[in-house]
């Protein structure tokens, strides 16, 4: 691919609020496609219908271009390699899968989900792996067209190579062989007609002459299906390149996550954060920065800095960490370039810039203030920082029977965190965001069945995560302003502020705690309301 123009693309599902994930990946294809002088694309898998959230796109759209990454074509700009949904694609998707079912490289499987799922029983009470028994793959030709004229749902498998290896070359790890006795005959199409992934990322790459792949290390299952789906097709395969994972900064350094970072990009341009800091710090993971003359590694740099010295092949594999700290760090030195006047408009902009929400918090404390100096005093979780206080999310409880009071603290403080990780996972699903559909939300959660918690206790907790305070302007209403990603990061500093004071409950607490909500489950399954 010497010849050809470098491309490079993202290709982001809108299921939810824009990953920083999204943005690092972004961060790094953008520069790889600068630096050739090449372009960037911007690619939409929305074929997980079941999944998509309306609104999640021009999520996606507003936080790339927040932090300053912007791309050549997309389904906003149009290019002559589009459409750029891929639910706009779905004929070729079809066409490749009919090539590969007459090439005999893929095949109709007719199989029902109770038949599978039968199928992984037994395997797994065979204690085998659990995969797909390959049951359809030898149908005659007349038998499949009979049961496709009568109507029978289907989908297609790729018919993957049963012997012998297949090796993907990575630019970062070199060669990755995996044998094919590992792999099994992959959905390409589902019955409702659109692909999978792996069918609709393979024809998108090739059809839109992506050059370079630069995606997540968690991809590397996939990259062996994927050359086997590339040759079947005739096509080449582009440059592979796997980027470390961005990790948590735990003992175990796990996968980033919501209940461990605030994940959203959104969260942090709502928490202040400026985008010049936040491409700074993203930059730095995996990558390191820029070097000095005297060889030493720059901390603090700016996009052009990264554009003049960025090589793929720096790279790092150590799973780079998602440091709070750190990026407050960063974030703090490119607060400080600022000139007074830039710094005086950055301020305006954040507290005063966008009226809507001002004015409506300004209808939520109005009524509730008896001068104009105590707007603040009402109004500043709104606008500011929440400092979390572990005393207000973690109930006084007496000790019970044997229990000493270091004993009933603890486990006091092990149901605050596993109860709030129950609430912020239940809001992360909340569409659209509005105080009626979090009031439902926070009802639900408040009953035997859920939480077990009166909604008194919960909402308490709750109240206490999202503002600080225990007394404030209506709960819902105060959320549906704050907005979803300042208050589902909210609920992740407080996790993280408990777990900071108490530690964070033991493996066995977790499964407790999983254990009584199924039994409260199974004793309430009409869900009735707690008192």
């Amino acid at each position: 691919m010497a010849d050809r123009p470098v491309r490079t693309r993202i290709a982001p599902s809108p299921t939810g609020d824009p990953h920083v994930g999204t943005a690092y990946m972004g961060l790094v294809n953008m520069v790889v496609a600068r630096q050739a002088g090449g372009q960037f694309v911007l690619r939409i898998d929305d074929t997980d219908r079941a999944r998509y959230r309306a609104g999640s796109e021009d999520a996606i759209f507003a936080a790339l271009r927040w932090l300053g990454l912007e791309w050549d074509e997309g389904p906003d700009k149009g290019g002559p390699r589009g459409p750029y949904r891929q639910s706009e694609r779905s004929a070729l998707y079809r066409e490749h899968a009919d090539r590969l079912v007459a090439a005999g490289k893929a095949y109709r499987c007719f199989c029902s989900e109770q038949r599978l799922a039968e199928v992984r029983k037994a395997q797994e009470a065979r204690k085998e792996t659990t995969r797909y028994d390959r049951a359809c793959r030898e149908l005659p030709a007349g038998e499949v067209a009979a049961r496709l004229a009568a109507g029978e749902p289907s989908v297609v498998r790729l018919a993957m190579p049963t012997t012998g290896e297949t090796v993907v070359h990575d630019l970062l790890r070199g060669p990755i062989t995996t044998p094919n006795a590992d792999l099994q005959d992959q959905v390409l199409l589902k019955q409702d007609g659109f692909p999978t992934y792996h069918l609709a990322s393979c024809v998108d790459d090739h059809l839109m002459e992506i050059t370079h792949i630069i995606r997540a290390e968690e991809w590397i299952s996939s990259a062996p299906i994927h050359k086997v789906l590339f040759d079947a097709l005739g096509f080449e395969v582009p440059v592979l390149c796997h980027m470390p994972l961005l990790r948590n900064d735990d003992k175990n350094k796990t996968k980033i996550s919501k209940r461990k970072n605030p994940t959203s990009i959104l969260y942090y341009r709502e928490a202040g954060y400026l985008p010049q800091g936040m491409l700074n710090f993203l930059g730095l993971m995996g990558w390191g920065g820029p070097r000095e003359a005297d060889g030493t590694q720059k901390e603090v740099f700016g996009l052009g800095d990264m554009l003049a010295a960025f090589k793929l092949e720096d790279i790092r594999l150590g799973g780079p960490v998602f440091d709070l700290d750190k990026l407050k760090y960063i974030n703090a030195h490119h607060q400080r370039l600022l000139s007074s006047d830039e710094y005086l408009a950055q301020v305006k902009a954040y507290l005063f810039g966008d009226e809507r929400r001002l004015r409506a918090v300004a209808d939520l404390v109005h009524k509730r203030t008896e001068t104009l100096g105590g707007f603040l005093g009402m109004a500043d979780f709104f606008l500011g920082d929440v400092v979390q206080r572990p005393d207000l999310l973690v109930p006084a409880r007496k000790p019970e029977g044997e229990q000493t009071p270091a004993d009933a603290a603890k486990a006091a403080a092990e149901e605050a965190w596993l109860v709030l990780a129950d609430v912020l996972d239940a809001l992360d699903k909340v569409e659209p965001w509005t105080a009626a559909g979090l009031e439902e939300a926070g009802r639900t959660l408040a009953t035997p069945r859920e939480t077990g918690w009166k909604s008194r206790d919960l909402f308490a907790l709750l109240r206490a995560a999202v503002t600080g305070k225990t007394a404030t302007p209506p709960l819902f209403e105060s959320m549906e302003v704050l907005g979803k990603p300042r208050c589902l990061g909210r609920l992740g500093d407080a996790l993280r502020s408990i777990a900071a004071q108490h530690g964070e409950p033991s493996k066995k607490a977790r499964e407790r705690h999983e254990k009584r909500k199924k039994e409260r489950r199974q004793a309430d399954p009409g869900g009735e309301a707690a008192a």
